[in-house]
């Protein structure tokens, strides 16, 4: 304790803040990189005028809530102050599209990840690069906002990520950590920068439009963990503690992605490791030893915090409709008049699976609240599917909707694994899928047909994987790689769990996978008849 309280009187404290799909959440570690106090603000995204967004005031209601309940733990279980800390790292959601005038000004709405409207950008400049481009990411957003002719696009002098929005807003500096960087616009992993190439093809691909800029003055600057991002303006540090109590003058290390923070958080950044990230969306991060054979719209290629190449597969639905279809049995629960914690109510729930036959007795579910890139779909439909002679149960019913949630990824997953014959050692999972013990995890190995560990530090999650990264660059020593420094100085004593998939499981997750894929037209039909 008196140890803790040093490290928060003399400054020796690191901050991590995340900004995640649904929660907003503040992580404080120590001198060993320690989680020694957290505050969260829970937030959701809202679909105005068809478009998925946050405002800006909920980012920074969020931002200043998160970090008011986490310096409010600290003064409850220190006795102290928070005025003064060693280093801040900030990061969110990865891609998107946030578009910014002259004057620093937002040009249109925030357009989130969870948008599938860039289809004819994201498919020509596919094309044009031979690289996918996912309907995500920033140059897609861009390119076809200029397609559509919108008002905005000839005022615009700067975009960036909510990451690079947030540490921008804080610091002053327009500079965005690799691998959110990656997100933006393609990464040359030998130069550490975007890919010069490919930056000229855009240039040539716009020059008839008359706009006042390349792409070059838009992107903010690439930087890789470990270098200083600049540090807490006086502005920005009335912005983030709104009682005046936090100094300015703090270093912040280069604004990042989850994918990046989730790799930082589960110490896979090393080729032949992954890892999975499974919450309101799921996305999967293998570390490549080579480039892949060709480009496949189902894979980005992003990388890590180094920037070394990653194959991500990024699924924009996992535990939506898996949550709604709980919160039946929670409002069924209350019409009795039974109070039952979440806790209890998951867990309950989601361990009656484990139960399930593995095939999931026949039944199906599509828990698509947006579009899917994948599987070729720009808006989704719920569905739940069964037929007279499938075996109709709760079991079975709880299996389907944990199985539907990775029914796109292993998709996703299966190019790599059987068609690219990528080696993957170890898969680290994180993410609420994975709270109700051996569940989630089971169904992930069975879906990938690979080892899947949950370390005991992954509730943290991305919060705690910028305020590595932010640790990393204040405490490394000469020459030291973000990969020695994890296994030295984080992971060294850390302890995981794994669940080695069975064959009958296997079996019964590519049977319903056959099913999921065979169903599709289903989905699609939904989509196109049922119409909002």
């Amino acid at each position: 304790m008196e140890q803790i309280k040093n490290a928060i009187q003399n400054g020796k404290t690191v901050l991590g803040i995340e900004l995640g799909s649904t929660r907003i959440k503040a992580v404080l570690i120590d001198e060993n990189n320690n989680p020694i106090a957290s505050g969260s603000y829970e937030w959701e995204n809202r679909l105005e005028n068809g478009i998925w967004t946050y405002s800006l005031e909920d980012v920074w209601t969020g931002i200043q809530t998160s970090y008011k309940n986490m310096a409010d733990d600290v003064k409850n279980q220190y006795g102290e102050e928070l005025t003064k800390i060693g280093a801040i790292g900030f990061s969110a959601m990865m891609h998107g599209y946030m578009a910014f005038d002259e004057n620093k000004e937002l040009l249109v709405p925030f357009r989130t990840w969870r948008n599938s409207i860039t289809g004819k950008a994201a498919a020509e400049l596919t094309s044009l690069f031979d690289f996918n481009i996912p309907e995500r990411w920033s140059i897609a957003h861009l390119y076809q906002a200029i397609l559509n002719g919108e008002e905005h696009i000839s005022k615009i002098k700067y975009l960036t990520t909510l990451a690079g929005y947030v540490h921008w807003k804080l610091t002053g500096e327009f500079v965005l950590g690799i691998g959110e960087a990656s997100g933006m616009f393609p990464i040359d992993s030998a130069s550490k920068d975007y890919n010069k190439g490919m930056i000229e093809k855009f240039d040539k691909l716009i020059s008839n439009k008359n706009l006042p800029y390349t792409i070059s003055d838009l992107l903010p600057k690439v930087l890789v963990a470990g270098e200083n991002a600049g540090t807490l303006s006086e502005e920005g540090a009335k912005l983030l503690d709104t009682t005046g109590k936090l100094g300015a003058g703090i270093p912040l290390c280069p604004p990042e992605g989850d994918a990046s923070t989730g790799m930082t958080a589960t110490n896979s950044i090393t080729k032949r490791t992954g890892n999975v990230s499974a919450g309101t969306s799921v996305f999967a991060m293998v570390v490549l030893e080579k480039p892949l054979s060709k480009a496949y719209p189902e894979i980005d290629i992003v990388t890590t915090p180094v920037g070394d190449d990653v194959a991500m597969v990024h699924v924009n639905n996992c535990t939506s409709d898996l949550n709604a279809w709980v919160n039946i049995f929670r409002e069924y629960s209350a019409e009795l008049g039974i109070e039952i914690s979440t806790e209890k109510l998951y867990g309950t729930l989601y361990r009656k699976a484990l139960e399930g036959d593995a095939d999931c007795g026949g039944l199906l579910s599509y828990g698509y609240f947006s579009g899917e890139n994948i599987t070729g779909l720009e808006e989704g439909r719920q569905l739940f599917v069964r037929t007279p002679d499938s075996k109709f149960n709760l079991a079975n019913m709880m299996r389907t909707h944990l199985y539907s949630a990775l029914g796109t990824l292993k998709l996703g997953m299966d190019i790599l694994l059987d068609k690219e014959n990528v080696k993957l050692d170890r898969m680290f999972g994180h993410g609420g899928l994975f709270k109700t013990k051996d569940v989630g995890q089971k169904f992930m190995a069975a879906a990938i047909n690979t080892p899947v560990s949950l370390m005991e530090t992954a509730g943290e999650g991305g919060a705690w994987g910028i305020a590595l990264l932010a640790s990393y660059m204040l405490a490394k020593s000469e020459n030291e790689t973000l990969t020695d420094f994890l296994n030295n100085k984080v992971f060294s004593q850390s302890e995981s769990y794994t669940l080695e998939p069975t064959d009958e499981d296997v079996k019964g997750f590519n049977e319903f996978a056959v099913r999921y894929k065979n169903g599709l037209p289903i989905e699609k039909a939904a989509v196109e008849y049922l119409k909002y």
